[in-house]
């Protein structure tokens, strides 16, 4: 039978470091909050259930977590005490009886269901406490692991450490999981008796030794267990997410020429033998299917490309933006909330908004769907086949039938029946001589000025 488990998700601080006017695990990590983030790893460990300690934007943080079917409730901390203070605001929760106790923080978006697995593991075999922790080169700052014939025996702050301890290597990440059973008793017996007088998380491995338990460590890379204090390292963050992610899609069969200039969103997909050239940037809601090609600064978001078909460079997909197969955006152009059909072509310097255009059509360079009139928006429909000329100024509603052509520099007001040319420009008029005249003019003008000045 499945153990039950409460995941108790720390977000309530205040971004005081971060100088920010939000709560810091709202800040994003490729383009989604970082507590959705650990939200998504506690659903990926199998946890269901959620209680998340919040303080200020209480209910965006709550509706930024509430990911993947996961059952949120929200405690207020209205103090801050330390750590354990923090978990027993999610006192009633806790209460409710689950087998394990998961701890978790809102500014750890690098994490993976694999730690949280690992120390629940650790639990079903009779630990009452498992500890998340990571080696690391440089440990000055953390609290060190005391490990012991396999058994974690305390977990000692550099203040207080000896020389000896601070040369450990093992340090705690503040996560761990408790044993449900005994939890609300280990955690009412913390104690403040520090400088700080704080409730310290950590006291509640000498605890559970003293009371006849047994705690362990678990270990777990460096790199998805960094928190996140300020901006800088809300950078590195994304720097070391956008890292892993990218080597992930490549490792799958995506082509990155210049990797490093590629950035991502949480929910890209990208299919085999497509080809990313440099400095792409993939917003969220983007499908990239196989061997499409993206090429150089590009900008997509909200978008689906399918199988062979190909954008830019330079050129913005925004939402609702859909290339069928084989289908082109070339240069300068963007598409919004259209359909591009099979092997249609939009090559340079066009928009393309609320609109659909049908396979095989060619769509003229400097072409745009006049979509908006200042309130509304309308829909411009273009047939299979269609050819639009160079310059063409669609103003929807309008629709332009199959195999229909429109001249160069027409403004199409009205619809265009399948195979019909459509005309929408004034006749032009030659006045011989009169370039030469208004040159000559102008030159005067300027010679007295000149005269004068």
């Amino acid at each position: 039978m499945a153990r039950s488990c409460l995941a108790v998700i720390l977000a309530a601080g205040d971004s005081t470091r971060m100088k920010s006017s939000v709560s810091k695990v709202l800040h994003p990590v490729a383009g989604r909050p970082m507590i959705a983030h650990v939200a998504a790893a506690v659903a990926g460990a199998g946890i269901s259930d959620v209680a998340l300690v919040v303080g200020r934007d209480a209910e965006a943080v709550e509706k930024a977590a509430a990911v993947d079917g996961l059952r949120v409730s929200s405690f207020i901390q209205k103090e801050r005490l330390g750590t354990g203070h923090a978990v027993l605001a999610a006192r009633e929760a806790i209460a409710r009886g689950y087998d394990d106790i998961l701890v978790a923080y809102g500014d750890v978006p690098l994490i993976t269901d694999g730690p949280f697995a690992a120390a629940r593991a650790a639990l079903a075999e009779g630990h009452d406490v498992a500890v998340i922790g990571f080696h690391t080169a440089q440990p000055t700052g953390y609290g060190r692991l005391l490990v012991e014939n396999g058994e974690l025996v305390a977990i000692r702050e550099e203040k207080d450490a000896t020389d000896a301890e601070r040369a450990v290597t093992w340090c705690n990440s503040g996560l761990m999981a408790i044993d449900g059973r005994k939890a609300l008793a280990l955690l009412e017996r913390i104690g403040n008796d520090n400088v700080k007088r704080e409730f310290y998380l950590t006291d509640i491995i000498e605890i559970a030794r003293s009371l006849g338990g047994k705690a362990v460590a678990v270990d777990a890379s460096e790199e998805e267990l960094s928190g996140c204090n300020n901006r800088a390292e809300l950078a590195h963050l994304e720097r070391l997410w956008q890292q892993r992610r990218r080597r992930e899609i490549m490792l799958s069969g995506v082509t990155m020429i210049a990797p490093e200039t590629v950035f991502l969103s949480y929910d890209t997909e990208i299919g085999q033998d497509a080809v990313i050239e440099p400095n792409v940037v993939f917003g969220p809601g983007v499908t990239v299917e196989a061997g499409a090609v993206i090429h150089a600064f590009s900008h997509l978001e909200g978008a689906r490309v399918a199988t062979g078909a190909t954008v830019g460079p330079f050129a913005r997909l925004r939402p609702g933006a859909h290339l069928a197969e084989g289908a082109k955006v070339g240069n300068f152009c963007e598409v919004k909330k259209a359909e591009i059909g099979a092997g249609a072509k939009v090559n340079h310097l066009t928009y393309i908004g609320d609109a659909f255009v049908g396979a095989g059509s060619n769509i003229g360079a400097g072409t745009i769907t006049c979509n908006y009139d200042g309130v509304n928006k309308f829909e411009t429909r273009i047939g299979a086949g269609v050819f639009i000329g160079s310059n063409t100024a669609l103003v929807a509603p309008v629709s332009v039938g199959d195999g229909a052509y429109v001249a160069s520099g027409s403004v199409i007001t009205e619809d265009v029946p399948a195979d019909a040319l459509a005309l929408g420009r004034a006749r032009q008029v030659v006045k011989p001589e009169r370039a030469k005249q208004i040159r000559e003019r102008n030159l005067a003008i300027k010679a007295a000025k000149k005269a004068k000045g």
